[in-house]
């Protein structure tokens, strides 16, 4: 019987190594599940988890020109966390509140909802004089946004 990649096969547990378990198959081939195909958990120690004479459903992962057989037992069955609920996701990211002067404190989206245009513009002015007034202070120290490197204009 020639074995299909993708399909599903039974058989028996018929030697383990520290790297995987040798798999007789129902068909009398047989392949190998490797130490990482075992369980959806990690493995420590293969023989905590499989038994030789242990009856098996495998997955075919691949079959080489020479005939080995690659299997997998935790692609044949359904990962355990999959039936559990999934963790919740983690909240966005939320920006810290906008202050622009004392006693301004007004988190960004509630900001939004209930201003009108023209506390938008005030504020939009307010805040560029405000950039504006920093920018001509460190013009005056000696620095410069063009980086010329003689910090003057």
């Amino acid at each position: 019987m020639s074995l299909k990649i993708g399909s599903i096969v039974n058989g028996k547990v018929s030697g383990i190594t520290n790297f995987g378990a040798f798999v007789t198959l129902d068909s009398g081939e047989k392949g190998m599940v490797h130490i990482s195909e075992v369980s959806h958990s990690y493995v420590d120690d293969i023989k905590n988890v499989l038994k030789i004479g242990q009856a098996v459903t495998c997955k075919v992962v691949s079959v080489s020109d020479d005939g080995k057989v690659a299997l997998s037992i935790k692609q044949a069955q359904p990962d355990d966390n999959e039936k559990q609920p999934s963790k919740p996701r983690r909240q966005k990211y939320t920006p810290a509140p906008k202050v622009t002067s004392p006693g301004d404190f007004v988190w960004e989206n509630e900001q939004k909802k209930d201003a009108t245009f023209e506390d938008m513009m005030s504020k939009f002015k307010r805040t560029s004089e405000d950039k504006m007034s920093d920018l001509k202070r460190g013009e005056n120290r000696g620095y410069s946004r063009r980086g010329n490197g003689s910090g003057r204009k």
